[in-house]
């Protein structure tokens, strides 16, 4: 995967057509039937844009990440958010660099998510047994995991759809895929023309690689009950129904 280096400070712009408040919706819908938590971590939590709109709500929020520059990012953001003097004056924000496969807190927190397709990017199966036996040991007792993946199926409509193409004045791209049948495994090329500030003219060009790896639903549910949790649930596309293989994005519900 890529350090996220340069990537990190065009993400947002980038990704401004995420459908960020479905997730928080679909988190909100949740805890609303599971436990309201107090506490909450997120894996893989980029640049901020679920943790800060939970912290504003008034959750304790962990972001937890594998970038500095992603991180840097996000605490920016979070010092120029509206609520930012409260989030410092409270200690309701926290960034941590950790890798999610053996992340761990001084205290359990009351829930723990991962949103955007974060653990596609884990790209082994041990690896996945990992995640899931570091959210366990940090949760709190009936405690919810909530995280979304991108379906097997997704892929392959990736390959089938390409090129992908944004131009934009600001940041454009050119965006390719190669899929690995097999693993269930897809490379994405992007190449990302970006405006300098300065020079309008100009741009800089920067190349960037993410490999995702699609495991099948079954067995993600199995891996979750091996690893201790129960009332096991899947959906569908931010939607309270049932999973299916015309699913693009699946949605786990898990408890402690």
């Amino acid at each position: 995967m890529s350090s996220y280096g340069k990537f990190a400070y065009v993400y947002d712009e980038l990704m401004a057509d995420m459908p960020y408040p479905d997730w928080l919706r679909f988190a909100e819908t949740a805890w609303s039937q599971y436990g309201k938590p107090h506490t909450v971590a997120e894996l893989g939590c980029g640049t901020g844009s679920i943790t800060i709109p939970l912290a504003a709500e008034g959750y304790h929020m962990t972001g937890i990440d594998l970038s500095s520059d992603m991180l840097a990012v996000a605490q920016r953001k979070m010092e120029e958010h509206p609520q930012g003097r409260r989030f410092l004056r409270e200690g309701s924000v926290r960034w941590i660099r950790q890798n999610m496969k053996d992340w761990q807190l001084p205290e359990p927190v009351d829930a723990v998510i991962s949103f955007c397709d974060c653990l596609n990017y884990v790209l082994e199966e041990e690896d996945i047994r990992s995640v899931f036996a570091s959210t366990y040991r940090g949760l709190k007792p009936g405690g919810c995991f909530l995280f979304d993946v991108h379906h097997p199926n997704t892929f392959i409509r990736y390959e089938e759809e390409q090129p992908f193409v944004r131009n934009e004045p600001a940041v454009s791209y050119i965006w390719t895929c190669g899929l690995d049948v097999p693993r269930r495994e897809i490379e994405h090329n992007l190449s990302i023309f970006v405006q300098e500030k300065d020079r309008p003219d100009r741009y800089q060009r920067f190349e960037e690689t993410h490999i995702q790896r699609a495991y099948e639903p079954e067995w993600l549910t199995s891996e979750l009950l091996q690893a201790g949790f129960s009332n096991v649930k899947t959906y569908a596309d931010f939607e309270w129904v049932e999973a299916g293989d015309d699913a693009a994005r699946l949605f786990y519900i898990a408890v402690k």
